[in-house]
């Protein structure tokens, strides 16, 4: 599966993307006034091969979960348990992430890939069915957890191979089900730890830059966080040229289910939303796989923790929003959501200098 769909990715189509840099040039408003948003609806049209490229909705949010057996270093003052119980909130509707999908009319499915602690009790699958818009859960899960990438390899190579797979088969279900983008979400007590590892060995940043305070921890145990990345680094000696290798040494299973979701929507020529530092370490990674992928990569925004602009640097990708948001869940790329639909929109509906009988200068 993982061959098929990074044969399947296809560099962006110039014909459809100088189309396009052509119309906006036609539309009544001056040239380059709306700015970056021209160019990422020329971007769209450079992944969709068509000009206008279609209207990105509807919109699907895809919540990957899992825990992390490097909590065990006290990366994080939150307990482990937090993770599961926060997979009830999202099912229940009560989180952020849910107050902003109702406002974008995006729909919202949740994913254990490898939650360590059980699950609170579920809907009966009746009421699904009566509210098909209710959140959805996928048990999906690869393991209870990853392994401590501070003593081991977070997972085994065939994990971290299953959990991209798990991911390759979400976007496929979303996009056959009729989504036209894709978001990423996340959910994972201390996957800011192997967010920093896996920024630092893609892009060879020093782990000061890429290690953040995630929940908001104190000096002591943000001393403690760097400490961990840079001597899991130290031990895994992860090899960027070959990304199955880094996600399995020191990545999430969530991380690597969100490279999986990347390299199938860039597959399927569907663009996915990048939301925080979880979904951009992700990025890499499936960059690092296809490096056409990133193509069908839109920043959402510009996270709080500072290994996000290492990678979106890396990527060359520049964020639509900047808020200080660091909560993850998909948030920041809800709140994205708009401005794409917005910068596809202008190609759609917006008349030319010609229709509109308006004299240019």
């Amino acid at each position: 599966m993982l061959e098929t769909t990074i044969a399947a990715i296809r560099p962006a189509d110039e014909t459809a993307m100088a189309a396009a840099r052509e119309l906006h040039g036609r539309l009544t408003k001056p040239a380059g006034s709306l700015g970056a948003l021209e160019e990422l609806s020329v971007r769209l049209a450079g992944l969709a091969g068509a000009c206008p490229p279609p209207l990105p909705e509807p919109a699907a949010v895809a919540i990957f979960a899992g825990d992390h057996g490097v909590h065990a270093q006290g990366v994080s003052p939150w307990p482990q348990e937090v993770t599961g119980q926060m997979i009830g909130n999202f099912l229940a509707g009560g989180a952020v992430v849910n107050a902003f999908a109702r406002q974008a009319g995006a729909s919202v499915t949740v994913v254990d890939v490898g939650v360590a602690t059980p699950l609170p009790a579920q809907p009966a699958a009746e009421a699904a069915v009566l509210d098909p818009s209710a959140p959805r859960l996928v048990v999906a899960s690869v393991r209870r957890g990853t392994r401590d990438l501070a003593v081991t390899a977070a997972l085994t190579r065939d994990e971290a191979l299953a959990a991209v797979r798990t991911g390759i088969r979400i976007a496929d279900e979303l996009i056959d089900a009729g989504a036209g983008i894709l978001l990423t979400g996340d959910m994972g007590i201390g996957n800011t730890t192997p967010a920093a590892a896996l920024i630092a060995a893609f892009t060879g940043a020093d782990p000061l830059d890429t290690t953040g305070r995630g929940t908001g921890v104190d000096d002591p145990t943000y001393a403690r966080k760097v400490g961990v990345v840079r001597a899991a680094l130290a031990r895994h000696l992860p090899d960027p040229a070959d990304p199955l290798g880094v996600l399995a040494a020191v990545g999430g299973l969530e991380h690597a289910a969100l490279a999986g979701l990347i390299l199938g929507a860039a597959a399927r020529r569907t663009p996915v939303l990048l939301d925080g530092v979880i979904a951009v370490s992700a990025a890499l990674a499936a960059a690092a796989f296809a490096p056409a992928a990133v193509s069908a990569m839109v920043a959402g925004h510009r996270s709080a923790e500072p290994g996000a602009t290492v990678a979106l640097r890396h990527l060359g990708l520049d964020p639509l929003i900047d808020l200080g948001l660091r909560l993850g869940e998909g948030t920041g790329a809800l709140l994205a959501l708009p401005v794409v639909t917005g910068a596809v929109r202008v190609l759609h509906e917006v008349a030319t200098f010609d229709s509109a009988g308006v004299a240019e200068k």
